[in-house]
């Protein structure tokens, strides 16, 4: 029997400014759905882009895919904070980024980086620790797996090789919280 994915509070998004190529739009698209995105989105994409035939999933029949033509076009829902994903030394490590509860995820172009704009209409900017640049779908896939470790029901991870993970703890309901009206 297949296990569920654990259950994380919140929503994300993931989406991509300037992006050119079809198959990484679709495999950015695939692994969006895979994770459980609640949307994805282009900013200023190039046309090419949406000749898609790598997304094996049909993600678009799934969940909503947006498509800006410019960064003023860009709405996000109220409370959703804008995480830049890009190298820079003014970013956060991405293993030590605490990732916010309601979240879009945007990632730079293939073959640049996110506009200066764009970068500071950002509340977060993370990067991930790699020796040189990623690729842009595979870069999207790991800041989403990163979410799901930090955020989903996991058990610890075991720090002797060879030793078994614990189960996760089960989830306990609180009791009621009693407001006081005023």
């Amino acid at each position: 029997m297949k296990t569920p994915l654990p259950v994380a509070r919140g929503y994300f998004a993931i989406g991509v400014e300037g992006i050119s190529k079809a198959v990484n739009l679709g495999n950015l698209l695939r692994s969006a759905h895979a994770f459980g995105a609640s949307f994805v989105f282009t900013i200023g994409a190039d046309d090419k882009a949406f000749e898609l035939r790598s997304d094996t999933s049909n993600a678009a029949t799934h969940l909503p895919v947006y498509h800006w033509r410019s960064l003023k076009e860009l709405e996000l829902p109220k409370g959703c904070s804008l995480v830049g994903v890009e190298i820079l030394d003014e970013a956060t490590d991405l293993p030590s980024f605490p990732h916010p509860q309601r979240a879009a995820y945007v990632l730079g172009p293939e073959r640049g980086a996110l506009t200066p704009e764009l970068a500071a209409r950002c509340q977060h900017l993370v990067r991930i620790p790699s020796a040189f640049s990623l690729n842009v779908a595979t870069a999207g896939a790991i800041v989403m797996y990163d979410r799901w470790r930090a955020l989903g029901r996991f058990a610890a991870r075991p720090v002797a090789e060879g030793a078994e993970a614990s189960p996760p703890s089960p989830h306990v309901q609180g009791a009621p919280r009693k407001r006081k009206r005023g």
